[in-house]
C-alpha cells in the first residue's frame, strides 16, 4: 500500500487499538506475586514527524509528573512508520512495509529495567494485529485488484516466531459483490470475532461501499481459524475502522461493538444510521436486539472515531470534532455501556491534534486510562478517570508527538 500524506494523517488521527490492557499501576513500583518481586516501567513511543525519521522508544518509571524528550534519548526505530502491541510481557514493534514484508522487532526489559532488543524477524505488512491467547494474530487484507485472499498469521508471543497460517477469501466472505476488509480481531471467549467493512475494492473507490448501513462480524474458531458464521445487523454501520478496533469483551464475557457510522461512497459520507454501540451477549453469536446505545444522539450529533476499554463497562471514546461528520479536531468522552451514559472528558486542552485511544493502558485499580494527548501547544500524558471523566495532566513529552503508551515488568 502506498504511503502518502493522506494515510499519514489518517494514522495520526487514529493513533490509538490495541495494547493488551491488563491491570497496570499508576505509580510503578514493586509488585509481589508468588514470592517474586518485580518492578514495572512505562514504554512511550514518540515520532518527530520528520521524513525518514522513525519513532523513538522512551522509558519512564512514572508518567504522572516531569518531562521526557526524544532529543539524545530513547531507542530509535528502523523504518519510517511503526505500530505496536504488547503481549506476554514483550513489546512488539511492527514495521509498516508499504505492502512489502517488514521487520517485527521484539523488546523486553532486562534485570535493570533497560529496554533491550530480544529478536528481529521479517513478516508480512499487516492491517490487523491482536493479542489472542498467548499469540499475536496478524492479518494482511487485500483491498483492490484481483487479489482477494486475506492471510492470517499466528505469532508465538513468547518465542517471537510464526507458528501457523490460515486464509480467507474476502469476496466469498462478503457475499454481496464487494469484499470484506477486516477492521480488527478480538478474542471473545474461546473464539476470535473479526468485524469487517464491506468495500468496493475497485481501485477507484477502494474503501467506498454500496452497503453503508450494515454490520458484520466474522466468527472463527481458534487456533484453527476456521470460519464458523457471520453475525449481521442493520441498525448501524460497520464496527471500528481501518486499523482501528471496534469490538471489546468486558469482564462479564459480553462483547460491545462501536460504530462510527462513517461508511463512504466516492469519498462522500454515505451512512444514514447513527454512530452507536451494539452488544453480543456472552456465549451467543448474535447481536442483542434489546440493546442499542445511540451515541450520536447522546453526544449531540458527534460520531465515534476510535475506542479503548477502561473497565467495568467504561470506555474511552475519541469523537470526530464536527457534528455529523467524520472530520474535525477530535474530542474525548467516556461512555458507560451498562447505563448508556455519555460524558465529555473535562480538564483537557481545547484543541487536540490526536490522542492515543488506540494504544493506552489502564491503571491498576482499573478505573482510569493513561493516554497520550498531542496538542498544538505541546504533548502530555494524561490520566482520565472512567467514573468522573476528569483528566489529570502528567508527564510532558518533548521532541515528538506521542503515538503509544505501554508497560512492562522486569
Amino acid at each position: 500500500m502506498k504511503r502518502n500524506s493522506k494515510l499519514a494523517s489518517l494514522l495520526a488521527l487514529i493513533a490509538f487499538t490495541t495494547f493488551s490492557c491488563s491491570s497496570d499501576s499508576d505509580n510503578p513500583g514493586e509488585e509481589t506475586g508468588g514470592g517474586v518481586t518485580s518492578k514495572t516501567k512505562y514504554i512511550i513511543t514518540a515520532t518527530t514527524g520528520a521524513t525518514g525519521v522513525a519513532d523513538y522508544l522512551l522509558t519512564a518509571d512514572d508518567v504522572s509528573t516531569g518531562s521526557i524528550t526524544t532529543i539524545g534519548n530513547g531507542v530509535e526505530q528502523d523504518g519510517t512508520y511503526r505500530y505496536y502491541i504488547t503481549a506476554e510481557n514483550n513489546f512488539f514493534s511492527l514495521l509498516y512495509g508499504q505492502g512489502n514484508p517488514g521487520a517485527v522487532t521484539t523488546y523486553n526489559l532486562d534485570a535493570t529495567g533497560k529496554l533491550v532488543k530480544k529478536s528481529d524477524f521479517q513478516a508480512e505488512t499487516v492491517h490487523v494485529f491482536a493479542h489472542i491467547n498467548k499469540d499475536i494474530l496478524t492479518i494482511k487484507v487485500p483491498r483492490s485488484g484481483a487479489a482477494s485472499i486475506a492471510s492470517m498469521y499466528k505469532i508465538d508471543a513468547e518465542q517471537s516466531i510464526i507458528t501457523g497460517e490460515a486464509q480467507q477469501d474476502t469476496k466469498i466472505l462478503a457475499g454481496n459483490g464487494e469484499r470484506a476488509f477486516f477492521t480488527w480481531a478480538t478474542q471473545v471467549g474461546e473464539k476470535v470475532f473479526m468485524p469487517y467493512m464491506s468495500i468496493k475494492g475497485d481501485g477507484v473507490d477502494n474503501f467506498g461501499t454500496v452497503n453503508p448501513d450494515s454490520t458484520w462480524v466474522a466468527v472463527y474458531n481458534y487456533p484453527e481459524l476456521k470460519l464458523e458464521k457471520v453475525i449481521k445487523d442493520n441498525r448501524t454501520s460497520y464496527l471500528g475502522a481501518y486499523f482501528t478496533n471496534g469490538l471489546f469483551q468486558d469482564e462479564k464475557g459480553d462483547a460491545y461493538g462501536f460504530s462510527g457510522a462513517i461508511a463512504t461512497s466516492n469519498a462522500v459520507l454515505a451512512s444514514k444510521k447513527p454512530s452507536a454501540i451494539v452488544k453480543i451477549k456472552k456465549g451467543t453469536t448474535e447481536f442483542d436486539q434489546s440493546y442499542f446505545f445511540n451515541v450520536e444522539e447522546k453526544s449531540g450529533g458527534y460520531k465515534i472515531s476510535s475506542t479503548s476499554y477502561i473497565s467495568n463497562g467504561k470506555f474511552l471514546l475519541l469523537m470526530y470534532g464536527n457534528v455529523g461528520a467524520n472530520s474535525g479536531a477530535v474530542k474525548m468522552a467516556v461512555a458507560d455501556v451498562y447505563n448508556q451514559t455519555f460524558t465529555w472528558v473535562t480538564n483537557v486542552p481545547a484543541t487536540l491534534t490526536s490522542a492515543t485511544t488506540r494504544y493506552n493502558i489502564t491503571t491498576e485499580d482499573g478505573n482510569s486510562a493513561i493516554v497520550g494527548i498531542n496538542t498544538p501547544e505541546g504533548n502530555w500524558i494524561y490520566t482520565i478517570n472512567g467514573t468522573t471523566a476528569v483528566a489529570t495532566r502528567g508527564m510532558k513529552v518533548e521532541g515528538g508527538q506521542i503515538t503509544a503508551i505501554a508497560k512492562l515488568k522486569y
